[in-house]
């Protein structure tokens, strides 16, 4: 009870209640264990006598067999038919295996005699005749035509998916003005202008910031806004904007005309169906976190929400985006909990991702690479102070990756290495020292590594931006020349006529490595060609396409690899979605006689045109021609 009681305290409308009631509310609430798939009520059933909340898990809000939403810890529902007396208006359904509190409507009553829990409570009820799609005008479902049902909305151009006109209304405009006028257009966010930029409420802000903070709704909109609003362009996929509200932990993005005028507003549910919101819910779960045992609990949910995208058909790419983006933010998380416990950090530092995480290409076998940067001093007792704080404080983020089921790098690139924990004068001076000498011992091993890397935390004051500054390289020849034989140390498995060169000992005996015989070549290639086009940290695509663009890699061979990484990569990912879901570990090794004929074909072709690409660079280098 004491547990129940806990929860259901840290939570609106309990937030607000005084102890006793709340003693009395967890006293007859009941723990209801939901298995996946299990319906809760039906739509149409009842009126029911009982009010739910998460408490661990996702329910999924179903009208007429469509999934509208999906409801994470700490949210209501069944509290608009207990309210009203009323029959069920939707189905409610257990998305995974799920707890929820029941509490019954006996108790809840003296409650709603508060204004403060019945403007709450009512104002959680969502109007679930809101469409959540685009319109269905058009016909029957046309794949690749915005608007039409049917389309995907993940590689739909985010102007499609805007379903009204911007809703506007000046800063001085009283919050219950506002909150009236959402109401009566079906809007879920007003946009306030201020300036060049503009403020934005959504229905979220008017339960936290208002109705759970007990702010008079006479108040100006603007006390509750944020200023200014993070906005997107028209031309956006609706993906990647996907990823952007999960980076950021929102749930509404103002979209802008290529003249800078708002169109519209979008938000998580125009973006995707119930799967598609598994993994913001487990980022909402993770910014909840209060302690490391809370953020393993969390990260529990991140391999069967790999598997479940996958099984939704999303992009292989866009999968391994996700998963960086929850690693970020279990990162950013354990980081903050570390500096609680250590206490002030002495300097200004950065964590940065490397790898393939600071390329944001993680696969589920993928380690965590990482290295932490402070202020220029690095010198004297100060600066060893300093290095024996984020020592401590990179050693505990560590333990709690490993916690979370996540791997420190296995050859020593983390921050919890002294080597890797050093102030941003002595990485810039690495940094050169590695651009003019590359012949030193596993230089272009370490530039392979600082050169792929990506700011994840920063206190405040501290320096942002890559390790390796991006900026044009031809007057390091020497540099690029090396790092272009090092594109060349790994080479795809192309030795037999009618067959790929297999492991021939070993538990490995007759597998292929997709790693190192197929993503590192690639991986490799674009670095050093985006590189010579000026391009430092960015993920291998874009390297790519960077390169094309400049010429320093001809426009054949660089969508010949970008076919290729493309293609490895999302047989990659398929083969270790299999290995979670039978509870193995992901690891890279495939045995080419599992692969259906059409599939092999294809790998040995992108194999072939791989080595292809590596063969005319290794003859340029040798004829003189790069570089020279």
């Amino acid at each position: 009870m004491e547990d129940i009681a806990d929860f259901l305290g840290s939570r609106p409308p309990f937030d607000a209640v005084g102890a006793d009631d709340l003693a009395r509310v967890a006293a007859v609430t009941e723990t209801e264990v939901c298995p996946r798939g299990k319906t809760i009520f039906s739509q149409g059933a009842g009126p029911v006598e009982y009010m739910w909340m998460v408490r661990s898990g996702s329910v999924e809000v179903i009208h007429d067999g469509r999934v509208l939403d999906l409801l994470g810890p700490g949210e209501l529902f069944g509290h608009a038919s207990m309210i009203s007396g009323l029959p069920t208006g939707f189905e409610a359904r257990a998305a995974e295996d799920t707890v929820c509190y029941r509490i019954p409507a006996e108790v809840m009553r003296p409650l709603l005699a508060r204004p403060d829990v019945l403007q709450f409570v009512v104002q959680s009820i969502v109007d679930w005749s809101i469409p959540r799609v685009a319109p269905e005008s058009g016909g029957p479902g046309v794949p690749g035509v915005p608007g039409v049902p049917g389309t995907d909305p993940v590689q739909s151009r985010i102007a499609t998916l805007i379903r009204m006109p911007p809703l506007l209304c000046p800063g001085s405009e009283p919050i219950r003005e506002a909150a009236r006028r959402m109401t009566a257009e079906g809007a879920s966010a007003v946009l306030v202008p201020h300036g060049g930029t503009f403020g934005i409420v959504t229905d979220r802000d008017l339960r936290s910031r208002v109705i759970a903070a007990g702010l008079s709704p006479d108040a100006p909109v603007s006390a509750i806004m944020t200023e200014p609003a993070y906005t997107v362009t028209a031309d956006r996929l609706g993906g990647d904007v996907l990823l952007d509200m999960l980076e950021r932990n929102i749930h509404h993005i103002p979209v802008l005309s290529s003249a800078g005028q708002v169109m519209g507003v979008v938000d998580d549910g125009d973006l995707v169906a119930a799967e598609g919101r598994k993994p913001l819910l487990l980022r909402r779960a993770i910014a909840l976190a209060e302690t490391p045992a809370d953020l393993a609990a969390a990260a529990a949910g991140l391999n069967p929400v790999i598997i479940a995208m996958h099984d939704a058909r999303v992009a292989a790419e866009q999968v391994a985006a996700v998963r960086s983006v929850v690693l970020d933010a279990l990162t950013r998380r354990l980081i903050e909990l570390a500096v609680r416990d250590a206490g002030p950090p002495p300097a200004a530092f950065t964590w940065y991702a490397l790898g393939s995480l600071a390329r944001r290409e993680v696969v589920p076998s993928s380690d965590v690479d990482s290295a932490l940067a402070w202020g220029d001093d690095d010198s004297g007792a100060e600066a060893r102070d300093v290095a024996a704080y984020l020592g401590r404080v990179a050693q505990a983020v560590d333990e709690g990756l490993r916690a979370c089921g996540m791997s420190p790098d296995a050859h020593g690139a983390s921050a919890a290495n002294p080597l890797f924990t050093r102030s941003l004068a002595s990485w810039h001076r690495a940094v050169r020292s590695l651009s003019d000498d590359p012949t030193q011992d596993k230089a272009l091993i370490l530039v392979s590594v600082i050169a792929d890397s990506r700011p994840v935390w920063s206190t405040s004051g501290a320096v942002g931006g890559g390790l390796w500054q991006a900026r044009p390289y031809p007057d390091q020849a020497q540099l690029l020349r090396m790092l272009a034989r090092f594109a060349l140390s790994f080479r795809p498995p192309t030795g037999f006529l009618r067959d790929f060169v297999v492991e021939h000992s070993g538990e490995r005996r007759g597998q292929l490595d997709l790693k190192h015989g197929g993503m590192i070549p690639i991986v490799d290639l674009a670095r050093w060609a985006g590189m010579a086009a000026g391009v430092a940290s960015a993920p291998t695509l874009e390297r790519l396409r960077a390169a094309e663009a400049a010429g320093t890699m001809d426009s054949s061979e660089a969508h010949t690899l970008m076919d290729a990484f493309g293609f490895i990569f999302s047989l990659r990912l398929d083969h270790q979605v299999e290995q979670l879901r039978r509870g193995q570990p992901p690891d890279d090794f495939i045995a080419p006689k599992a692969l259906n004929p059409l599939a092999r074909s294809y790998l040995r072709e992108a194999f072939r045109a791989v080595a292809s690409v590596q063969a005319n660079l290794a003859a340029e280098l040798s004829l003189g021609v790069r570089w020279s």
